[in-house]
């Protein structure tokens, strides 16, 4: 009998990251096994696009539909998907690419795209603040001012985001928040607060270090105010995937978290940076988006 084929969506976003998407639409069609997927390619023209195409392509039916761009491109293809039988593969080409690291996916094109050819279609967890979806994470305090200046920058990359966030460690003053986890109130004085669905923010960034997208629950990381000199190991324990044990963090976890702050102001929603109001409500939402995924990757991420 057979095999169907397999119609993909490739939809990129031609300024994320720092590089040139110019050979993408070759690279694709020279990497995609054409035997048995049938391939279309749409560039993306403005903000909130890829949503809008995603969206059209799981009323079409699409089987997979490709973000090619950052965390934020990410984040709007699996808006448009989730809660679907459309699937989303990634191709990694933004300044953190936090949900494709934490799903393995291979950082160079070419061999992401081969994911397309002999990968898996995974079901995994999202989340939702005040309605808005996020695949990774999302964020107030430091983080979120930290994604604001980066956001308005005139150049990408590791290097511009490592400059912003010094130059704002030194400004940023530490917020209170009123936290309730399942029914549980916390009141807390906090540098930095991340609700997370996967375990970190991008380019090997943990801020959740055990956080997992199939276990129904979001890691709440709250990291209280420390000096400069504390920074370095702080640091350290962000990139060793240690920073669970460190004495300025605390991290709980829960299906349902809701944070009451002062005034309403800037959040990050997979590193975008989102005016929100004073309350957040962030809940799970188990097992409600499919993704195509390596099929080295371990059964429980």
């Amino acid at each position: 009998m057979e095999e169907k084929r397999r119609h993909i969506l490739a939809i990129i976003n031609p300024v994320s990251g720092t590089g040139s998407k110019d050979k993408l639409p070759r690279l694709i069609d020279t990497v995609v096994d054409h035997d048995c997927n049938d391939v279309s390619i749409i560039m993306t023209e403005y903000p909130g696009h890829a949503r809008e195409i995603a969206q059209q392509a799981v009323q079409d039916k699409i089987d997979i539909v490709v973000a090619i761009g950052g965390d934020g491109t990410v984040n709007e293809v699996g808006s448009g998907v989730c809660g679907s039988e459309t699937a989303m593969a990634i191709v990694p080409s933004g300044s953190g690419n936090g949900l494709a690291r934490h799903l393995r996916i291979p950082m160079n094109a070419s061999r992401a795209l081969q994911v397309l050819n002999n990968g898996v279609t995974g079901v995994f967890d999202y989340c939702r603040v005040n309605d808005k979806p996020f695949f990774c994470t999302c964020g107030m305090g430091f983080d979120a001012a930290v994604s604001y200046k980066f956001n308005n920058e005139g150049t990408r990359g590791f290097i511009t985001y490592i400059k912003t966030t010094l130059t704002e460690f030194f400004k940023y003053k530490s917020q209170d928040y009123i936290i309730d986890i399942d029914g549980i109130r916390h009141e807390e004085r906090a540098f930095v607060i991340a609700c997370c669905n996967a375990a970190q923010y991008g380019n090997n960034a943990y801020i959740a270090p055990r956080a997992t997208m199939q276990d129904g629950l979001i890691d709440v990381t709250i990291m209280h105010g420390f000096n400069i000199v504390q920074s370095p190991l702080i640091g350290a324990r962000l990139f060793f995937r240690s920073l669970d044990k460190d004495r300025h963090v605390s991290i709980y976890r829960g299906k349902r978290v809701v944070i009451e702050r002062k005034d309403e102001d800037f959040m990050h929603i997979d590193g975008d940076p989102v005016m929100m109001p004073a309350k957040l409500v962030i809940e799970n939402v188990s097992k409600g988006i499919r993704i195509l995924v390596p099929p080295s990757l371990p059964n429980y991420v």
